[in-house]
């Protein structure tokens, strides 16, 4: 099976232009692709995870990743999916996140000579000239043909900014620079970039030829990928600083069994034969499959140390037993405490346990807290400080753990 096959046979690929040439350049390792990231926050999250897995396949077949960073872009922010406005970022909050992406990707991408890149697009962008950019790039647009795309549509109601309106040069614009200077001939994003991806390859064409090398390829990465990084509390980041291994695997853990197998073939390496096999799992089994699942995903992000305790506080958890040694965990102190006890809704605050007050008062009244495995009847307990020594472990709903302690 050649590597885009494989992406085929793993439902990675929604649509593509050029498709003989595609499959020439990648299962040849002749593709030197990029693939583009916003610098919205100082972590990736679970809803970039395709892209990433993406780019280590392609890489692992010979092919060359261009990682693009969007320091650029990110002082305009990208309106696809959106329903309002992205808030402005500085250029040092910019500039950290894209530090930030760097490490994380190490994990997947081998960046090195003639090997994985990363760009800026900060480098090219914040220095062009309004008027010179309008003369090379804005005869090439026509603006009946962006207010028909899908981007910008769902926009025109509530109001698009003229702002986000040139989001769709700059990224071709990107393309059409990566082209030029590292001889990036093929871009992949999610099915909401399509309109943008195909303003990318048609400036190619209409700058230099139609002759020229760039292709299109969009993955299910934003309709299947990106709704999986979103829980009730937000992402699912891949920094251990901010959703624990121990979250983390239990995030996969709890994939619904339709959703199971579709993100074993999309975002594991195992074989397909092994997971083709899996296809006829069902009822229990299809609980191993998301162990299997949240043992592979956690091992990528945060090595297989991790992976196997998560796995083992995650048994010890469900198996009623008392190892709690591994499970995500807040330190309380003194200050914290109000005549020697701290109350739930103080606790979950500081746990983390919910985005506000109000959402902690409502999971109590609706029975959905517990400490110890005794559920929390009422936002009035409190906690003393030996137990807080003795360790109390809190639950929200039937997945979340957490414990708090003092030393």
């Amino acid at each position: 099976m050649t590597i885009y096959d494989e992406l085929v046979a793993r439902g990675l690929i929604a649509q593509v232009t050029d498709e003989n040439e595609i499959k020439e350049l990648i299962n040849h390792g002749k593709a030197t692709f990029y693939i583009g990231f916003d610098p919205t926050a100082d972590s990736l999250h679970v809803g970039h995870f395709m892209a990433l897995c993406l780019m280590k396949r392609l890489q692992m077949a010979g092919n060359k990743p261009v990682v693009l960073i969007g320091g650029g872009t990110g002082y305009i922010g990208d309106p696809s999916g959106r329903s309002d406005m992205r808030s402005m970022m500085t250029p040092e909050t910019i500039q950290h996140n894209c530090d930030c992406f760097k490490k994380q990707m190490e994990r997947f991408i081998e960046f090195g000579e003639d090997k994985a890149i990363m760009v800026n697009n900060a480098d090219w962008l914040l220095s062009l000239n309004y008027i010179d950019l309008l003369r090379e790039v804005g005869a090439c647009f026509s603006v009946n043909n962006m207010l028909r795309a899908e981007c910008y549509k769902q926009r025109m109601e509530k109001g698009l900014s003229f702002l986000e309106f040139n989001y769709m040069i700059m990224q071709s614009y990107d393309f059409y620079h990566l082209y030029q200077h590292y001889g990036c001939n093929m871009q992949f994003g999610g099915d909401d970039q399509w309109s943008n991806m195909l303003g990318g390859t048609e400036l190619i064409r209409r700058k230099l030829g139609k002759d020229a090398y760039a292709m299109t390829i969009t993955l299910l990465m934003n309709s299947e990928g990106k709704k999986m990084g979103k829980t009730a509390k937000g992402a699912v980041w891949l920094d251990a600083a901010k959703t624990s291994p121990f979250e983390f695997f239990q995030y996969w853990r709890n994939v619904s069994d339709a959703d199971v197998l579709k993100c074993i073939r999309m975002l594991t390496f195992l074989p397909l034969e092994q997971i083709d096999a899996m296809d006829a799992w069902e009822g229990s089994q299809l609980n191993e499959a998301k162990e299997i699942l949240a043992y592979e995903l956690t091992k990528l992000v945060h090595g297989e140390e991790e992976a196997a305790k998560a796995k083992e506080a995650s048994h010890a958890l469900f198996a009623g037993g008392g190892d709690d040694s591994n499970m995500p965990s807040t330190q309380i102190t003194p200050a914290q405490l109000t005549g020697g006890a701290i109350g739930i809704l103080d606790l979950m605050d500081a746990c983390h346990l919910a985005v506000s007050r109000s959402e902690a008062r409502r999971l109590i009244q609706q029975g959905g807290v517990f400490a110890d495995d005794n559920k929390v009847e009422s936002i009035d307990v409190k906690f003393t400080e030996e137990q807080l020594k003795a360790g109390i472990r809190l639950r929200k709903g039937k997945k979340v753990y957490h414990k708090a302690y003092m030393e």
